[in-house]
């Protein structure tokens, strides 16, 4: 007797839209879990329980706990930091740790230390200085925009288009 072979099943059709977090979940959630993180919560919420500067200057890494049980001291969480802030990290452990567990309102991080690969914080890119534009360039954008008549809008692209010229040549497109 041979069978037929079975075909795959259909997918499950969601009469809904999905968040961009719920979509992510299943591909996020076992990668994390190989960090140590049982959940997102960590990463997600770490900007409202990291007390400040360290909200932007630090990112959870991995939590690792003792071997053995889950004891009542916690577990370690490596911080990946820029690089002028590590020393002040490593200080204040701590008290990053007792921001942690207040947030959750129970003992969850025992220890912080600072992970090895380098974080680079999304207010790093804003601290790069732009490259002023030429004389020829102001002259040649004051021209285009001239006509313009309301006084904000020229200013405003004054500033555009003195910002997509000192951009390299191949992103100009």
């Amino acid at each position: 007797m041979t069978t037929a072979p079975k075909s795959p099943p259909e997918p499950k059709r969601r009469n809904r839209s999905l968040s961009l977090a719920d979509a992510l979940a299943g591909a996020l959630d076992p990668v994390l879990k190989k960090r140590g993180f049982a959940s997102r919560d960590i990463i997600t919420h770490w900007g409202a329980m990291a007390p400040k500067p360290y909200d932007a200057v630090a990112i959870p890494d991995k939590l690792t706990w003792p071997r053995g049980e889950r004891s009542a001291e916690g577990a370690t969480l490596y911080l990946r930091c820029i690089a002028g802030h590590a020393l002040a990290i490593s200080h204040e452990g701590p008290v990053i740790a007792a921001a942690v567990n207040r947030y959750f309102g129970y003992v969850l991080v025992g220890a912080v230390r600072l992970s090895a690969e380098p974080f680079s914080g999304h207010s790093a890119k804003g601290d790069q200085k732009r490259s002023q534009p030429s004389q020829s360039v102001i002259a040649k954008v004051g021209a285009s925009v001239a006509g313009v008549e309301d006084e904000g809008l020229r200013e405003a692209l004054r500033a555009l288009g003195h910002a997509l010229s000192s951009r390299p040549e191949g992103k100009n497109k």
